[in-house]
């Protein structure tokens, strides 16, 4: 069966802010303090702090459903809303997660094509995002699917400096 978006609304709240939380823990958990750890997620995937970046009109969430499941999510920003690079011609793709238990089944490329798509219909030049320096697997992904590295930025998780690096894609947009 193919997968599906649901943009996020006000509605999905709860179901983002839970989404949010359980991807990210799966992934980046076991290779963080666990203080610095507790201190990011409790801020980044309140619902507070979730209603208020869904509330940016540049800010788009969408569930990603496999079979009427949610297996993940993605943001994506354009405009002011991105983080580093703010120009009107780029798309930022903040977030992509898939639920552990859906990864290994092309979700991830499916997702991707679908952010490509919608940067193209919006008449963006380039995708981009920040990757952890320490993801190897994401960092060659992201390699495979065009991304160059292009540039570095910190991020924290609490108190924790990590390094990020940016990498985008040139898309073939002829307007």
């Amino acid at each position: 069966m193919k997968p599906m978006l649901q943009k996020c609304s006000e509605t999905s709240l709860g179901l983002l802010a839970e989404l949010s939380r359980k991807t990210f823990v799966d992934a980046f958990k076991d290779s963080n303090d666990p203080h610095d750890f507790e201190t990011y997620i409790n801020t980044a995937f309140d619902p507070k702090q979730l209603q208020k970046e869904l509330a940016d009109p540049y800010t788009a969430f969408y569930l990603v459903y496999l079979r009427n499941t949610v297996v993940g999510y993605f943001k994506t920003n354009v405009e002011t809303a991105q983080t580093d690079v703010k120009r009107s011609d780029s798309m930022e793709l903040e977030r992509i997660y898939v639920l552990q238990a859906y990864q290994g089944q092309g979700l991830g490329q499916w997702i991707l094509e679908q952010v490509t798509a919608q940067a193209l219909a919006k008449s963006k030049m380039f995708l981009w995002l920040g990757v952890w320096e320490k993801n190897p697997g994401a960092i060659r992904f992201y390699r495979q699917n065009g991304f160059v590295k292009f540039g570095t930025h910190p991020y924290y998780i609490g108190n924790d400096k990590q390094t990020d690096w940016l990498m985008r894609r040139i898309l073939n947009n002829p307007g």
